[in-house]
């Protein structure tokens, strides 16, 4: 049964005056459990404990962090059933949607929980000493990776399990020692009060620090204000919007002591159909297109919201078989009632727009807060002139570039914003040819997609989820995969420290057994 309290580290607590309630956009009703949001004073103990908790956190043995998110893992798939029909409740999204979603959860627990074993991402460096070189000593140096501390994430509207509560900024968090204090999205309070009575269910069972999770209702952004300009938070992980993500950036940077906000804000996400692409493939690619751009009502960060052609038949016909594919696929619900009219206001501003004209747009009767998908069309000129052509509208919209030449094209995508990814859809011979265009669409983006759709994570190591501003506030990480651990540490060297009092993973013996770069060479092996 849902309480609608906070988790303040292994409490619930219910002090605040402020409550409310999340909305199933499918039934277009409130769901009946009431939330409270957390008091000045509930944030301020979850950030005291948070800090006590680092002190032992910290430094607690790998297999024994590991544990407690595999637990956390364990306690989430226990939830079984009542948490995909509360996930279902406060999204409109179906059950396959919320399985899905947290078989990727849990997946990413278990990837930090092995990572953290295994050890080698502190990435441990050691130069032993040459007393001997001349014209200077060399001294003895070894440096590794260590936590923040307390660590702030938001959680997302789209993705209420897997960018969430116990989603990959907090595994990764965790992983890396830190606490973490969850401010929960209000669309889905209850989906986060289950993940959150997960995971502090799981630091019980594991003997976890009173204080390494707490969990904040709030339907507003005071709480969110509150935690990010706290000087006991050392960093914030944020998914969402440009216009929340830069507040928060803007926020930690004014702090008297600045901290770290990797945001990922979204995307358009650009994609090239060379002239071979539409003339060889023009029918298939519409198909796939449509299918991605109305994908999960558009609901996506790498939705493709930008699509360029040169001016040609083949591109006519690619708009003209794009469009009525679009016409033909069934309008899904959205997110939140909110999400739904901010996606039809988006879209009526770029439709109004000079020199626009309307491709697809689905006419059909439609049921309170379905998305009606629409594809727009302008020519490059137009286009390059106009910067809300290029802003991205959240849901299943996109915007057909009709581009004179290839010189107009590079331009165009030189002038674009930064972004999650950017595809080229053509064959190899033309791609080879093609080098500008690569090389200015590669210093645009995070991730470079040959002859596919934007759509679709895989939550691997090689993945790069982030890309330069404003797609993300830190291009250089990621929000998806083991590597986002680096977005929770930082590099601490030691000079000339005895061996007996090193931490474990730069001391002579390696007794952790990990990777390690000594005197310029990769190894497991012991310094002798």
């Amino acid at each position: 049964m849902m309480t609608g309290k906070n988790h303040i580290g292994f409490d619930l607590s219910a002090e605040g005056i402020t409550t409310y309630k999340t909305f199933n956009p499918l039934l277009n009703i409130e769901n009946e459990p009431i939330y409270t949001e957390a008091s000045n004073n509930e944030v301020d103990r979850a950030v005291a404990l948070a800090t006590t908790a680092f002190k032992e956190f910290r430094t607690i043995e790998a297999s024994k962090k590991a544990a407690f998110l595999d637990a956390i893992a364990d306690e989430i798939l226990a939830l079984d059933d009542v948490l995909v029909q509360v996930y279902c409740s406060e999204t409109g999204l179906p059950e396959g949607r919320a399985k899905g979603e947290r078989g990727r959860t849990i997946g990413q627990l278990r990837a930090f929980a092995e990572l953290v074993r295994e050890g080698s991402w502190v990435e441990a460096a050691i130069d032993t000493a040459q007393p001997e070189r001349t014209p200077a000593p060399k001294v003895d140096i070894r440096k590794m990776s260590i936590p923040l501390g307390p660590i702030v994430v938001f959680g997302a509207s789209n993705f209420p399990l897997a960018y969430s509560t116990a989603g990959g900024d907090t595994a990764a968090a965790l992983a890396a020692g830190c606490p973490v204090i969850v401010k929960s999205h209000p669309m889905h309070a209850g989906t986060g009060e289950l993940v959150a009575s997960a995971i502090v269910n799981a630091a019980l069972k594991t003997g976890m620090p009173n204080g390494v999770f707490s969990n904040l209702n709030s339907s507003g952004i005071e709480v969110g204000v509150q935690l990010v300009k706290h000087p006991g938070v050392k960093g914030v992980g944020f998914t969402g919007s440009i216009r929340g993500g830069r507040a928060l950036f803007d926020l930690a940077s004014q702090r008297e002591e600045p901290i770290p906000v990797f945001a990922e804000m979204g995307s358009v996400n650009p994609v090239v159909a060379l002239p071979s692409a539409l003339r060889d493939k023009g029918n298939e690619w519409a198909k796939q297109y449509a299918g991605s751009i109305t994908l999960g009502a558009g609901q996506f960060c790498t939705n493709p919201g930008l699509i360029f052609g040169i001016k040609s038949t083949t591109l006519d016909n690619f708009i003209k078989t794009l469009g009525e594919e679009i016409e033909q696929i069934a309008p899904l619900c959205m997110l939140h009632p909110t999400i739904h009219n901010n996606y039809e206001k988006g879209k009526s501003i770029l439709s109004s727009q000079g020199g626009v004209t309307i491709a697809a747009s689905y006419e059909g009767t439609v049921s309170a807060n379905y998305g009606s998908q629409k594809v727009i069309t302008v020519n490059g000129v137009n286009f390059l002139k106009n910067p809300t052509l290029h802003k991205e509208v959240f849901g299943p919209f996109s915007v057909v570039v009709r581009c004179a030449d290839m010189e107009e094209l590079n331009t165009i995508i030189s002038k674009l914003e930064g972004q999650l990814t950017g595809t080229i859809l053509g064959d190899n011979t033309e791609l080879e040819s093609s080098h500008t265009l690569i090389e200015t669409l590669q210093g645009r983006v995070g991730r470079i997609i040959f002859n596919g759709v934007p759509t679709g994570v895989e939550v691997c190591p090689s993945m790069q989820h982030g890309g330069p501003y404003p797609a993300s506030t830190d291009s250089r990480f990621g929000a998806v995969g083991i590597h986002s651990i680096k977005r929770w540490v930082r590099p601490l060297s030691y000079q000339n420290w005895p061996d007996h009092s090193l931490p474990k993973e730069l001391k002579n013996s390696n007794p952790l057994k990990i990777s390690r770069l000594v005197n310029g060479k990769s190894t497991k092996d012991a310094i002798q």
